[in-house]
């Protein structure tokens, strides 16, 4: 039997009238348009105006096509906190491209890896990290344009390893280039890798339609006014910098960039600049609090800040409050945009006594209105646990600011979609009010300042040393850092071994801020059948 045909379905089709892809490239056409001479980025003694901004992100979109670059290859950027990155963000997606920003923490291998599988056509690299990149780029098979960025501000040693400065790059392209909307808001804007849990980092696909969904509910959710300051401490390699690089075009803010997270740097561009908006892990808020009393300034306006991982303590969300800052807790996975769920403080709690709006502030919260679903379930069932804030279950999420998947790997991505919902890998609770609630991290990732570690990775670096037995690595508490390594070892008989050096047999082969921070030398505790207790290891580093 045929469907009749409703009369809302007749002659009412899509059209160019009608119905435009979404993508975040148009929230800085509208403020350039609206604002040309508005400052759109601070930059040490730099200006850009919003006009200028645009022209620039023109002209890097014509340089690279003008190079044969274009829809779905991949452009890789090693950068700082800098204009480039912000350029980036908007010129490589116009000229059909997708953005691969590259964490400039990792280790020259990982990188040599991410070029590779990524199959990078076009590299824009600081000086700063010339070392690691001239190491990466030896160890792959990928063959991209090299472009060098010698920051005008804060001019670095670096060897040029490329064929062409950015500044001569952007030069040769068109300022009024006329860059085309995507085909369809499906097709993919950014390639971000994640840390490796297993293995290689996998590659997370991002699509322009999650990137303006998210970018425009960072302003809902952080109430962002018109001409909001944001300050970059949050590193935009990471998950585009929650897609915060798209978020100030939609209210015509200013950027205020931070090539090195330091204290005094931090606190003179609050001052100077009236920062009203920033992000960071909770080593940031170290940083800002344990900043020496001559190089803070005193703030006459409250800067909201948003933070991630754990957390942060009662004491710290004190300190922050009385030197100016108010903390909104968030939480997100690199595949889910950066954050989309906030703790959504609500007033009837400040009648609270302090236990227990502690209690509330140590859970996560509810989702963004970008994301459409936000579920504790049974991963073997998929049936939801009870909200009663004690069954365990994992964190799920489903919406339209959900990546498109791993690159190059069906498996995973079906894996992480099994039951139409995205499978976050972490373990928590709902609560009767629908404020969800970590417990665990299925997947024992550390979270160090922000950056997630792999236990599996550093314990398979530390199983090829010729005097390891055995070794498990888990999550130690740190007040700096949040977390940090910690190894326990188990040496073959007979041998000796200390803690230096380990540390210094993974500092030669992982990135630093994924080595052991402590060592302990033991029998590690195990099961009947052989398999290492972890959560007994966890309560040892827990205790000190």
């Amino acid at each position: 039997m045929s469907a009749v045909k409703s009369a809302y379905d007749s002659g009412l089709d899509k059209n160019p009238a009608n119905y435009q892809p979404l993508t975040p490239l148009t929230l800085l056409d509208r403020s350039a348009s609206v604002f040309p001479e508005h400052t759109a980025i601070i930059h040490g003694k730099a200006r850009t105006s919003y006009r200028d901004f645009y022209a620039r992100a023109r002209r890097l979109a014509s340089a690279l096509q003008r190079r044969g670059i274009g829809k779905n290859d991949t452009v890789s950027a090693m950068l700082a906190n800098t204009p480039p990155m912000l350029e980036a963000h908007y010129g490589v997606p116009m000229a059909g491209a997708v953005l691969n920003t590259i964490n400039t923490r990792l280790d020259a291998a990982t990188i040599a890896f991410i070029l590779e599988h990524g199959e990078a056509k076009a590299l824009i690299t600081d000086r700063e990290f010339a070392p690691t990149i001239e190491a990466a780029l030896s160890q792959t098979s990928a063959r991209p344009i090299v472009i060098d960025y010698d920051d005008p501000e804060f001019p670095q040693e670096g060897k040029r390893l490329g064929e062409i400065d950015y500044e001569d790059f952007l030069a040769s392209g068109d300022p009024e280039f006329a860059w085309q909307m995507p085909d369809d808001e499906w097709d993919a804007i950014s390639l971000n890798y994640t840390s490796g849990t297993t293995g290689n980092p996998k590659g997370v696909v991002y699509h322009h339609r999650g990137a303006h969904l998210l970018a425009q509910g960072n302003v809902v959710t952080g109430a962002m006014p018109k001409h909001s300051v944001y300050l970059w401490t949050l590193p935009m390699f990471h998950c585009n910098g929650w897609c915060f690089p798209w978020s100030i075009s939609v209210i015509a803010g200013t950027h205020v960039c931070l090539r090195w997270v330091r204290q005094k740097l931090i606190w003179d561009a609050l001052a100077d600049h009236r920062v009203t908006h920033m992000c960071g892990a909770p080593i940031v808020m170290a940083t800002i609090l344990n900043t020496p009393e001559e190089d803070k300034r005193r703030l006459d306006h409250t800067v909201e800040f948003f933070t991630a991982a754990a957390p942060p303590p009662e004491a710290v969300l004190a300190a922050m409050a009385e030197n100016g800052f108010n903390v909104t807790h968030l939480y997100g996975l690199t595949e889910c945009y950066g954050p989309a769920v906030v703790n959504d403080w609500k007033e009837a709690w400040n009648a609270l006594d302090l236990s227990e709006q502690a209690a509330r502030k140590a859970r996560q919260g509810v989702r963004y209105a970008a994301l459409e679903g936000l579920s504790v379930r049974d991963p073997e069932t998929m049936a939801e646990v009870p909200a009663d804030g004690q069954t365990m279950g994992e964190v799920m999420m489903r919406g339209n600011v959900i990546m498109k998947g791993y690159l190059k790997n069906e498996a995973a991505t079906s894996e992480a979609f099994r039951g139409g919902w995205y499978h976050t890998g972490d373990l928590g609770v709902m609560h009767p009010d629908g404020y969800i609630q970590l417990k665990d991290r299925s997947k024992d990732i550390i979270i160090s300042g922000g950056e997630n570690i792999s236990s599996i990775e550093v314990e398979d670096t530390l199983y090829k040393h010729p005097k390891v037995q055995a070794v498990a690595v888990v999550a130690r508490p740190d007040d700096k850092w949040g977390e940090t390594p910690c190894a326990f070892i188990e040496l073959k008989p007979g041998e000796e071994l200390t803690a230096e050096e380990v540390i210094a047999w993974c500092r030669d082969r992982l990135a630093h801020y994924k080595c052991p921070r402590h060592v302990v030398f033991t029998e590690l505790p195990k099961t009947s059948t052989g398999k290492i207790q972890k959560f007994r290891l966890r309560e040892m580093a827990r205790a000190g």
